[in-house]
């Protein structure tokens, strides 16, 4: 019996998933697969580099639209094409751009919509449920009286 070949996700993916720019990273991360063990080990305990990276970039654009509280969209409307250092990301967020402080708002407003949504959402689930519950209340007490 052959022994089982380790799974393997491009560097790319490996990157996306550290929350790291794979073209600030080493030369050999993004040349090489990265197995699920190594992507765990380097999350467990990372290396210099990866804390580097993580910590003053340049950052990927989910990064930099999370922490300036923006939607990649938002980015792309802000006219924000290339990755963004920590100190870059401070300085936006220090004083802030018109482009900046409209895409916040919309991101505020998305997200109030979103929490009204599911919480309507949640009161109509838990409506039927209720109406579910009557029904089969009141079909028990019709089996009874028959």
């Amino acid at each position: 019996m052959s022994e089982k070949k380790p799974q393997t996700m491009k560097p790319a993916t490996a990157a996306q998933k550290l929350g790291i720019l794979l073209e600030a990273a080493p030369e050999e991360f993004q040349s090489t697969p990265v197995s699920r063990t190594e992507l765990a080990a380097l999350e467990a305990n990372p290396p210099e580099w990866l804390s580097e990276l993580r910590a003053n970039g340049p950052h990927p654009k989910q990064v930099v639209a999370a922490k300036l509280g923006v939607s990649i969209s938002g980015l792309a409307r802000g006219e924000v094409t290339e990755p963004l250092t920590s100190a870059e990301i401070l300085a936006l967020l220090q004083q802030p751009p018109a482009w900046l402080v409209t895409e916040r708002a919309t991101q505020f407003e998305v997200r109030e919509e979103q929490i009204r949504v599911k919480d309507r959402d949640a009161e109509r689930a838990r409506k039927k449920a209720h109406a579910e519950r009557f029904a089969a209340q009141n079909e028990q007490a019709a089996r009874k009286r028959v």
